[in-house]
């Protein structure tokens, strides 16, 4: 019988169609997905990919086209008639209550006879997470949390519910490449026991290594189909970007910047600081020195004090001395953020939606929300003609793809939408950018576009500081990295000297020497 079963298709998707305003965002889809296939969905940034799988998932309804579940018609009107058939989905943006504990999230996706069980789903979810290496507390409330661990629970809650179809788009953007190992090992005894799985991210080598099939999309329309371990990585993201750009393999700039003997422009000196939240982390004797022209990186696995250290530098948190931050040699450990704004400090936080963008808000005033001191005010009202020209700016310079300076936030595709918060932050030339997860999310071209901005921020004179949980970035970028490890930073080592084996053991937890 299984021979027989293996001859229907788990999933087909016939001409779907799906446009906003004119513009198609999928336009005669069709795909095919076998049972136990790991199928790859590629694409750069505003592709279509997202649409076409929240589609399969029931969120949003195509204008035309069909979709089969083995072999039969279905109409997928909602996520709960999609997880009724046996599809799971992560969602590259969480879709969690944050008031509520992981274990009250989790309960909330499980068939009615197991949601109110609570102590048997906590101890569910401490057994697959100390199964599958995603640590995580089943008794932290979520807004606790930070964005990697929140993709921990998205990837649990799949993994506490048994589907015949999981879609997972970017669920390795914030784990570290042990964890990426071993989830990928867990999503091959999956397949092996006849799950398909749909898997959707811009980290290519990771497409060659796990997926035997692959449909790449490109403005809406499928374009090719291949076995990506049959590809290169530069032959996939030449059918994804549609021309020979300089993706340089995802992930080589070339030689490595010398570490400059510039004046310092951000220096953090001996910050401790105890987390007001219970499940938090503090600081302890945090010192680190950013020089004029040069890109410094933290690395860590989440949920180390990358939150809670970022809050402290960005200013949303108030140190307890005012020269345990200095900003050349102004001490700004008291200064709220307006303030440390106002005096060259720039910030591109964790999370896009809801924290650098506000998603019902255009881009013009989304551009305005930190970019008021260029010249957009006066007598405390908007200079319009001001402000259009200089969100056309931002756009221009980072190719960002919209439909118009009125169009919502929400609208843009989250690759998009990152290199406008980056643009954002950059036309403002701060003479400190703090950047944190700079690429979570994003595809080749957008992520080389960002890449090479900070980089010609560090030419010019400025100085970077960036936070990430993905250690392939800040080796491709920084002159030195650090590790973050339960609230202590280890010694900086300059590029030329790293080893990646010592700081994959330093983000492990192993003692910095």
């Amino acid at each position: 019988m299984q021979g027989l079963n293996d001859l229907i298709p788990r999933l087909q998707v016939r001409n779907i169609t799906k446009s906003y305003s004119g513009f198609f965002a999928n336009n005669q889809v069709n795909l095919t997905i076998q049972p136990g296939e790991i199928h790859a969905l590629l694409g750069e940034n505003g592709a279509g990919k997202s649409t076409l799988m929240k589609i399969i998932y029931g969120v949003v309804r195509p204008e035309s086209g069909e979709i089969f579940w083995e072999g039969k018609r279905v109409d997928i009107t909602n996520p709960a008639k999609a997880r009724s058939l046996g599809i799971g989905m992560v969602f590259q943006h969480f879709c969690l209550f944050e008031t509520l504990t992981v274990t009250e999230n989790i309960a909330l996706a499980l068939p009615a006879s197991e949601q109110w069980n609570l102590g048997q789903v906590n101890r569910k979810i401490r057994v697959l997470s100390q199964e599958y290496a995603l640590d995580i507390n089943p008794d932290s409330p979520v807004y606790t949390l930070s964005v990697g661990e929140k993709q921990r629970v998205e990837i649990i809650r799949c993994l506490c519910v048994a589907t015949k179809l999981l879609i997972l788009d970017e669920p390795t953007a914030v784990l570290t490449p042990q964890e990426t190992e071993k989830l990928f090992l867990t999503l091959q005894q999956i397949a092996a026991g006849g799950c398909s799985i749909l898997f959707s991210s811009h980290k290519l080598q990771e497409v060659r290594s796990l997926c035997t099939h692959a449909t790449i999309l490109r403005n809406g329309e499928v374009i090719a189909e291949c076995n990506p371990q049959a590809e290169t990585i530069d032959s996939l993201a030449r059918m994804m970007i549609g021309e020979d750009e300089g993706h340089g393999g995802q992930g080589e700039y070339g030689k490595y910047h010398t570490p400059p003997t510039s004046p310092i422009c951000f220096q953090v000196r001996d910050l401790c600081l105890e987390s007001k939240h219970p499940l938090g982390i503090s600081l302890q004797h945090i010192n680190l020195e950013v020089r004029s022209g040069e890109i410094v990186g933290i690395a860590g696995v989440a949920g180390n004090g990358q939150r809670e250290l970022l809050a402290v530098l960005s200013g949303e948190v108030i140190c307890p001395k005012a020269d345990m931050i200095m900003l050349g040699e102004i001490p700004i450990g008291d200064c709220d953020v307006p303030q440390r704004r106002r005096l060259g400090l720039a910030y591109i936080p964790e999370e896009r939606l809801g924290v650098a963008i506000v998603p019902n808000m255009n881009l013009l005033e989304n551009a305005l929300l930190t970019g008021y001191s260029q010249g957009l005010l006066r007598n405390g009202m908007i200079r319009q003609r001001k402000l259009k020209a200089w969100t056309r700016r931002i756009c221009d310079a980072f190719n960002v793809k919209q439909v118009g300076l009125n169009s919502l936030a929400a609208n843009l595709s989250g690759g998009n939408l990152q290199k406008f918060i980056v643009g954002r932050e950059i036309q403002q030339n701060p003479t400190i950018l703090i950047a944190a997860h700079p690429s979570w999310g994003v595809d080749v071209n957008a992520t080389v576009t960002i890449h090479q901005a900070f980089m010609e921020m560090r030419n010019m004179g400025a100085g970077v500081l960036v936070v990430s949980e993905d250690l392939d970035e800040l080796l491709t970028l920084c002159d030195r990295i650090g590790v973050i490890y339960k609230g202590q930073l280890s010694p900086f080592i300059p590029i030329a000297d790293i080893s990646r084996e010592k700081i994959g053991r330093w983000m492990g937890g192993v003692s910095f020497v």
